[in-house]
């Protein structure tokens, strides 16, 4: 089983390395970029042929590690 975990801030944190690449792109010459924000992307492989149970450990996982749920949420997607 593979699990995809994303990462973001939450609305309102500030995101310097959101605002530096957004200014960049500016720069760059790419018009109409108006917002960005910079996540974390994460790959969970689980074994196990429980989908509720094995989503029920990933939760727990970011909870406690792979998410600071203070000022990130979290999705998680996952796939066979």
């Amino acid at each position: 089983m593979l699990a995809k975990v994303y990462v973001t801030l939450k609305k309102g944190v500030h995101d310097p390395q959101g605002e530096a690449v957004n200014r960049t792109l500016g720069t760059m010459g790419y018009k109409g970029v108006s917002d960005v924000r910079i996540g974390k992307y994460i790959e969970v492989k689980m074994s196990g042929d429980n989908q509720a149970e094995a989503e029920a450990k990933l939760d727990e996982m970011c909870e406690k590690l792979l998410a600071n749920t203070v000022i990130e949420s979290y999705r998680i997607e996952m796939s066979e």
